[in-house]
């Protein structure tokens, strides 16, 4: 069986580590996407890429106050929640059970049903409410992967250390890849 996921990308900075996950995603995985309002805008700011040209890269997408949608319901079957990159307003909604959005309500819903959850927070520095709020939802069985690459491999480019975050999300997934080169 394929692999199911959804993809999440919400409105902090860093949407770059979403696009070249759905990049890598899209021939390997059916991917369910959600782009946050604010993100659209931050993916204008930030990249070349269309909102338009993301749609297109998934099996499906959806808006975010489309709180019908399939995604949110416990019945939809899938084998990851992934939300990349992951603002400190959703993860805190998640970790206090706020569901006011497709996106908070899915990972609500994910939470309930145990699948597995995975975000990728972009935000430096973290006061103590960041904090709690992802041990929070680690003790719940949440992977909480900021976006901190690492250096071992000597990047000499952008694309290198957000390759970097997206080999680590597809290693969680089980997804073999050659993006980076590994530790020896």
């Amino acid at each position: 069986m394929e692999l199911r996921v959804i993809l999440c990308i919400t409105g902090a900075s860093g949407v770059i580590y979403g696009v070249r996950l759905l990049e890598e995603l899209k021939e390997r995985a059916e991917v369910h996407l959600v782009i946050s309002k604010s993100a659209k805008k931050i993916i204008e700011i930030e990249t070349d890429y269309s909102v338009e040209k993301l749609e297109s890269m998934c099996r499906r997408s959806y808006e975010d106050n489309e709180l019908e949608a399939p995604i949110s319901s416990g019945s939809f079957k899938y084998d990851a929640l992934l939300i990349v990159p992951c603002s400190m307003k959703t993860l805190s909604s998640i970790a206090n059970g706020i569901s006011d959005n497709l996106i908070t309500r899915t990972a609500d819903v994910a939470l309930k049903e145990r699948r597995k959850i995975i975000l990728v927070p972009r935000e430096t520095p973290l006061n103590s409410i960041h904090l709690e709020n992802m041990k929070k939802l680690s003790d719940l069985g949440v992977i909480i992967m900021p976006a901190s690459p690492a250096f071992y491999h000597k990047p000499t480019s952008i694309h290198e250390l957000v390759n970097f975050i997206v080999s680590r999300i597809l290693d969680h997934l089980g997804i073999e890849n050659s993006l980076i080169g590994r530790w020896e």
